[in-house]
Formats: C-alpha cells, structure tokens, sequence
C-alpha cells in the first residue's frame, strides 16, 4: 500500500499567461502558494490478477490499461507500466472550485506511480510529467501553473517561457509576514462550481485573434513580477491593490469568467473592508479570494455570512507520499 497527498493551490495574480498561446511569445509569470488542502491517491496490489479497480467519483473494474475511462489514470498507468491494482481517490473539496484540482490528481498520481515502482522524482519533474500528460498526450486547454502551483510546495513566483522552461522562485520573507499574510486572505465559496473547459477554450481563441487580450496578458504577467518584488520586500498590504487589478483585467479574458452573481459578491466584499480579490481558477464559479486587512474580519464575514468560508494555512511541502508498506500479496 502507498499513499500520496497532494496539495490543492490558490493563485494570486498572473492566471492566463501559463497558457502557450501567450507565453509562447513573451514569458508567463503567476504568484501561487499550495493551500492545506488536500487530494489523497492510494494504490496497492489488486486481490484478482491481471485486473484493475480504480476508485473515483466513479468505479472501474477493468481487464487491461487500455479499457480504463479516466483519461488521466489511464495514459499514467501507460506510461509507468503499472498494473494490476487497487486505486481510490479522496478529496477535502471537490472538483470545479477553481484551486487546481484536476492537475493536484495528475501530480499526486504521477508521484504515486514512481514510488509504486520504487523511483523518486523532485517535485518539478513530477510537475513537468503532469503537463506532458494533461497538455501534450489529452490536449487540454489549460496552462502550466496548476502543476507546478500543486507539486511544489510554498509561496511562489513561478515563471513560464517561451522556450518551454518554467521557472520557480520561492518568495522569502519573515515568518511573521507570512503569518500576516495567511490571515489576510480570506477564501469565500460562491456555493456553484463549473468547468474550466469552454472558458479556457475561449481564453486560448481570444489570446491568439486578439492584439488587445495579449497586451492585456502581458500586463498581467508584469503585474505578477512586480507583487513577487513587493512580497519579497514584506510589503503584505500592496496584495489587496494588486488582486483588484488583476481581478479586473481577468474579466476581459473571456465573456463567462465572471458574471451578476460573483460581480455582486466581490462588490459587497470591498464595500465591506477588502482591499482587493479575485475569483480563483478559470473563473464561472467556486471560490472568490479577498485580502482583508485584520480589523475587518468580522465585518466582511458578517457581510457574506451565506457563503461558506474555508479557513486555510499555507503548505510547504507539495506533493509528497505519507505511507507505504510493501506488497505481501
């Protein structure tokens, strides 16, 4: 039996410029942290032979790889050769929430598959692999930054060029400033999920045909360097100022990011002390992230009562295997 834990990760700003149809051309930058919150995989020897059963939000029993429906478990298990397993999937929040979750499972099963055939592989490989399966072999439409914000651990500006490089910078600061930091941001659901699919369909057409969308990606990558400078700096309180803009300039990515519903909740936030946020994800729906200065707490939680708040804590560890016992089968 092995057990992986994958944190799920909340970005601050640059979201859109992972995508190659815009860091193909000038380098993506996006400021993430992994989030306590968590997608757990195990996996051990299936009692019949020769046979699969895979564990989800549905259940498989299969005869060979090829049969298995889950495109990413599948093309996984392909290209590590594994077979013959017991696999179950658990989750603390569900898909369409916006925090990364279907690049967490890629990660957290990637890792899982290397310790099974007794390999390891540093963090940013395992993130690495996650693209190559999610964007070259299943031609996702999404970017880079879920991998590499879900497989390593910490605060983080993580930058994407155009010769395909990623690079990952861990933002240093006090750990007073961290704590600080942590406690500002504040998570809200918005009590609906959805799909990032045809959202970030849109977003790719748009950022090819659109001279105006590039250049406002462009400014959303700068924006994500200049917050990676001012953190670096302790300068916590700039957060606020730099959600909104990056909040806004967001929206004109595609029509359905935001809507009546989130647009209302975002403004009764702000008029109800937040400095500044951004709805996490592709953006249709699950949770908004604010920065709210201290003595406003309780006011902004009194304000937005009827949707639930997720306390969370930052994780500096990312992807990592918590058990594992050897086969006795």
């Amino acid at each position: 039996m092995i057990i992986s834990k994958t944190p799920f990760r909340i970005s601050l700003v640059g979201g859109g410029t992972d995508l190659k149809s815009f860091y193909k051309d000038y380098p993506g930058g996006v400021i993430s942290t992994c989030i306590d919150k968590y997608i757990y995989l195990s996996m051990h020897e299936y009692f019949h032979p020769s046979r699969y059963l895979l564990k989800y939000s549905k259940t498989e029993e299969v005869g060979s790889v090829d049969e298995i429906n889950h495109n990413i478990i599948r093309e996984v298990f392909r290209y590590f050769g594994i077979s013959n397993v017991d696999f179950n999937s658990t989750a603390d929040i569900p898909a369409g929430t916006g925090m990364g979750s279907s690049s967490a499972f890629t990660c957290g099963l990637v890792n899982l598959c290397c310790h099974y055939q007794d390999k390891n592989l540093p963090n940013y490989e395992i993130a690495r692999l996650a693209c190559h399966f999610e964007i070259d072999i299943l031609h996702e439409p999404i970017g880079k930054q879920d991998q590499y914000g879900c497989a390593v651990g910490g605060l983080k500006y993580i930058q994407f060029n155009p010769d395909e490089t990623v690079e990952i910078k861990p933002i240093l600061m006090p750990y007073p400033k961290y704590l600080k930091l942590q406690n500002n941001l504040l998570l809200f659901s918005t009590n609906s999920t959805r799909s990032a699919f045809s959202i970030l369909k849109e977003q790719n057409n748009n950022t090819i045909e659109s001279f105006v969308i590039k250049e406002n990606l462009k400014n959303l990558a700068h924006l994500a360097s200049q917050l990676f400078n001012d953190l670096n700096k302790g300068n916590i309180d700039a957060v606020g100022a730099y959600l909104d803009e990056a909040w806004q300039r967001k929206k004109m990515l595609a029509s359905k990011i935001s809507n009546a519903e989130i647009d209302n909740i975002y403004n009764i936030a702000l008029q109800n002390g937040a400095t500044g946020g951004k709805l996490l994800g592709a953006g249709g729906g699950g949770f908004l992230l604010f920065y709210v200065p201290e003595e406003n707490h309780e006011k902004i939680r009194k304000a937005l009562k009827i949707f639930r708040e997720l306390p969370f804590e930052f994780d500096f560890e990312g992807t990592k295997i918590i058990f594992r016992k050897y086969k006795t089968l």
